[in-house]
């Protein structure tokens, strides 16, 4: 882990406001299209939770790739969304080969994001090292889809940092190669290692939220509470990451004001719901309230 670090900044209201994420001009393709690619027979939600989200945050249009077998329960869900069917594999995975059956669609979008619900890591990891040396970014990977990462972690080179990488504890340990406790006593740390290899952005999901650049700038943000350690709650971020970076929100940019977006839904349902038992699927009708509440 690097010695020296920088002072964090805190990321406040008043930090965000002094950062304004790129105005639309009101059309949906002002606001670019965003593609979430993920879910599994056993994890479709996921991949529901991340595109409404990325909705909620401003992208414009959506598309959403997923297991063949359940596109049309995803199509239905989601009135808004592209859906596409995908190649699985036996245990309901998306395959490997799904990466030349998706390929137009990740080269198209605004903004790509890869891995809410994704399962079987080596058919995931196959499927990333198909896919990502063909996309130039922005580009958001997010649980199982940094499965490319944690084998080589210059896969993500090429985008010149166009990229924002959405771990949580577990899976930065496991893209360091590291124990959970050496994630544990020095989280900032191992955000700011974890730019420095990909050469992205690393926005680490927890308690306290930690977003990191690979020249070390260094933010932490404390919004949220105890209500957000919930199924599906990190989905929810990843989507607003998605939908951000897709209406033209720089990749620092995206992952802090996605952080503070998504702890500040979970306070706004610990009131009017209650400190928990809140839902992830109502987190993303917050978001906008959440947004308006900043930017107003």
């Amino acid at each position: 882990m690097p010695h020296s670090r920088p002072e964090p900044t805190l990321v406040t209201p008043e930090v965000l406001r002094n950062w304004k994420l790129p105005e639309p001009a009101g059309d949906k393709n002002s606001r670019g299209s965003v593609l979430v690619i993920g879910g599994s027979t056993e994890t479709l939600g996921a991949v529901l939770l991340a595109a409404e989200a990325a909705m909620r945050a401003g992208a414009g249009k959506l598309q959403v790739a997923t297991v063949e077998s359940l596109a049309p329960f995803a199509a239905a869900a989601l009135p808004e969304a592209l859906v596409r069917g995908l190649p699985e594999n036996d245990a309901g995975a998306i395959g490997a080969a799904a990466a030349d059956v998706v390929r137009d669609l990740a080269e198209s979008a605004a903004a790509v994001l890869v891995g809410p619900g994704m399962a079987d890591k080596e058919e995931t990891q196959a499927f990333g090292e198909r896919l990502l040396p063909h996309l130039t970014g922005p580009l958001a990977l997010d649980a199982l889809g940094l499965a490319c990462v944690t084998a080589d972690s210059a896969c993500l080179h090429h985008l010149d940092g166009r990229v924002v990488l959405t771990p949580n504890p577990t899976e930065i340990a496991y893209a360091l190669h590291v124990d959970e406790d050496a994630i544990e006593s020095d989280p900032e740390g191992s955000t700011l290692e974890l730019a420095r290899r990909a050469r992205g952005v690393v926005g680490l999901g927890g308690v306290t939220s930690w977003i990191a650049t690979p020249d070390g700038e260094l933010w932490q943000d404390e919004s949220g509470g105890a209500g957000l350690g919930i199924s599906g709650s990190g989905d929810v971020r990843a989507g607003i990451v998605g939908g951000l970076l897709a209406r033209g929100a720089d990749p620092a940019q995206a992952a802090v004001w996605a952080a503070f977006l998504h702890g500040r839904a979970g306070e706004r349902l610990a009131s009017s719901v209650g400190r928990l038992g809140f839902l992830a699927r109502e987190l993303p009708a917050e978001i906008p309230r959440a947004l308006a509440e900043v930017t107003s």
